[in-house]
């Protein structure tokens, strides 16, 4: 090799190009928001405006649409959007995640053959901060999922002891192709399994895996029929609330008035939590963070989410 063409591949070996042919995964800390589809924008906000540890503030700073933020250091929200069509099968109609690098997240992606879309930047009413950024993608199944770079402004939340500090602790989804999903999940995003069961102790119906650098997680809710009518996977996509106490929390939520829902009980995981129906019928899970007892099936295989 000529010393021109020594000098050219130094060059090469050190240059951002060949770098970013495989570029590191930068950090996933958790969930940041999840957006639900609704039909009465009005009548969900009533529902939503009585759960425990959740606050309307209207719209939120980034997008214009009706929000809650939820009573977490995260600063996590939960979105309502009116539904573009009543033929929706998943009314979950996004699950976002925390990334601390969101090009750098979006260049991993690329480089490993998936197709998300252009970074968005949204205002930020502050002058201090940077704009927040993210990006949206979907899954192997098609469940739509976004990553976002929060930098985010304090809010007067309940502090984490406080009975009313809530998180949003999970989502889960419909899922019919196990080893698809978790080729994308674990093996290309770096989730780790948490906790899986079923209704019978060898079966398999509830897959949760948590996201590589924090606690939450996202829950495959596996075997469900193909015809599923609409109030079937509102049941199955849902997402979840984390509460210290689940006895407390149903006593607030009649107080609040909201007077149907399931449970309390303690499920096949192990842990204390009830169920709430929004006015189109998907399912938001109140659970405890740790179990109170030992779960079916298989035990846990990660650390539990704290208050």
């Amino acid at each position: 090799m000529t010393q021109m063409a020594l000098a050219l591949a130094a060059c090469l070996v050190g240059s951002p190009l060949v770098a970013q042919e495989n570029p590191p995964r930068p950090r996933i800390t958790g969930i940041d928001h999840v957006r639900v589809y609704v039909t009465d924008v009005r009548k969900s906000r009533q529902f939503y405006s009585k759960l425990v540890g959740v606050r309307p503030v209207g719209m939120c700073f980034y997008t214009s649409l009706p929000c809650f933020t939820v009573g977490s250091l995260e600063n996590q929200t939960i979105l309502l959007e009116k539904t573009p069509s009543l033929a929706a099968k998943n009314w979950l109609a996004e699950i976002a995640f925390l990334t601390d690098d969101v090009e750098q997240m979006r260049r991993y992606l690329v480089a490993h053959g998936v197709n998300p879309s252009k970074i968005s930047k949204d205002p930020n009413p502050s002058d201090k901060q940077p704009y927040d950024a993210h990006f949206e993608v979907r899954d192997p199944e098609g469940n739509p999922i976004s990553f976002i770079q929060r930098f985010a402004i304090p809010v007067d939340d309940p502090p984490p002891d406080a009975a009313s500090y809530v998180r949003i602790l999970h989502a889960g989804f419909v899922v019919k192709d196990l080893a698809a999903e978790n080729r994308f999940y674990l093996d290309l995003l770096g989730f780790r399994l948490y906790w899986r069961g079923g209704f019978k102790d060898d079966g398999l119906d509830w897959y949760e895996i948590q996201v590589p650098d924090g606690h939450g997680w996202i829950e495959y809710m596996l075997n469900i029929p193909a015809n599923a009518d609409h109030k079937e996977l509102g049941v199955q996509n849902h997402f979840s609330l984390g509460v210290r106490d689940i006895h407390a929390t149903a006593e607030q939520l009649h107080k609040n008035g909201l007077q149907e829902f399931d449970g309390p009980e303690i499920g096949r995981d192990g842990k204390w939590a009830l169920d709430a129906y929004d006015p189109d019928g998907t399912r938001v899970e109140v659970m405890e963070f740790t179990p109170a007892q030992k779960a079916c099936c298989h035990p846990y295989t990660a650390d539990h989410p704290k208050p």
